[in-house]
């Protein structure tokens, strides 16, 4: 086991180095020594700063703001790491970008989810590890292990810690795509689910309009709505807008991915919602805080899956888990 432990090397980029060294805290490994630098002309520098041969490696990297700078980086450093001549290499990608355009929904568009995959196999990556991928469908678009991890579990705790009773709780889905996340937490939590009626969904980012038809009952209810990612903040507020009409005494938000852009930090902070729970798969920078913003660490989560994946042990246990660290 020893030997093993020396073996395994943990590689931090430039997009969440904080969440990385919780990720490298739980699994127990220093992080590994390398610089990402550039150069005057915005070319992207890797340095791996000691020997890995032989070793296996799982680099962390979530593929966010600056987004093409973050996906560039993690590629450059999978090249560096397999002619330094790693065993293997094992990506971690908290926040799986571009996986919004995961088909083809009108004429002529790209399928950009599929292009990542592409160029991360390309780049003879090992392994990938991520969490709550935009579309669970985006797993076959690889040829290589990919192990999905959920956040659910982790975001019933906040709820659970809490002693809220499920019989006044109930779970909703913002719109009818997400209906099987919202029947994953609710099933943690023992409550019914809603769905809001929403036939705006093609430009949800955008629309003024409050949605008026829910599905199910959340009259003098504590409701949650939850998603995979909140982006501007529109959707999940005009949610809570449309649950309080609809009689709901309270209207909580969650979400795997923080992405805040625009002005959606303040969108949110003047919403309904009484907190917006998240967790730190994307770095939250200081002017994107606000007082409603509670961020969960998946630090744990991963942590466990790379003492799992380098066992040789199955990760369904991290399913199951409520993960109260």
């Amino acid at each position: 086991m020893a030997d093993k432990e020396r073996r395994i090397k943990i590689f931090s980029l430039n997009a969440n180095p904080e969440l990385a060294q919780k990720i490298a805290d739980e699994a127990g490994v220093s992080l590994g020594k390398a610089s990402i630098k550039k150069f005057s002309d915005g070319e992207i520098q890797v340095d791996i700063e000691e020997s890995i041969r032989g070793a296996e490696i799982f680099v962390i990297q979530s593929i966010s703001d600056p987004i093409n700078d973050s996906l560039m980086e993690l590629l450059i450093m999978i090249d560096a790491l397999r002619r330094a001549s790693a065993s293997q290499i094992n990506v971690i990608i908290p926040y799986y970008g571009y996986s919004r355009q995961d088909r083809k929904a009108r004429s002529r568009e790209p399928i950009t989810a599929k292009l990542i995959a592409n160029l991360l196999e390309m780049d003879k990556a090992t392994r990938v590890l991520t969490l709550d991928l935009h579309a669970p469908q985006i797993q076959g678009f690889f040829d290589i292990p990919v192990d999905h991890l959920v956040a659910a579990p982790l975001l019933a705790s906040y709820f659970l810690d809490r002693d809220f009773d499920p019989e006044e709780m109930v779970v909703v889905s913002p719109d009818h795509a997400s209906v099987s996340r919202a029947r994953t937490l609710a099933e943690i939590l023992g409550t019914p689910i809603a769905i809001i009626d929403n036939r705006n969904e093609e430009s949800i980012e955008s629309i003024t309009e409050i949605p008026t038809e829910i599905i199910g009952n959340v009259e003098g209810k504590t409701a949650i709505v939850i998603d995979d990612m909140i982006d501007t903040g529109t959707r999940i507020t005009i949610s809570a807008q449309a649950l309080k009409n609809a009689g709901a005494v309270k209207v909580y938000g969650c979400a795997t991915h923080p992405i805040f852009s625009k002005s959606a930090s303040q969108i949110l902070q003047n919403s309904l919602l009484e907190n917006v729970i998240v967790t730190d798969s994307i770095k939250v920078g200081e002017e994107k805080q606000f007082e409603k913003l509670v961020q969960l660490s998946v630090g744990p989560l991963f942590g466990s899956a790379i003492k799992m994946v380098h066992n040789n042990e199955p990760l369904a246990p991290l399913f199951r888990s409520q993960l109260k660290k």
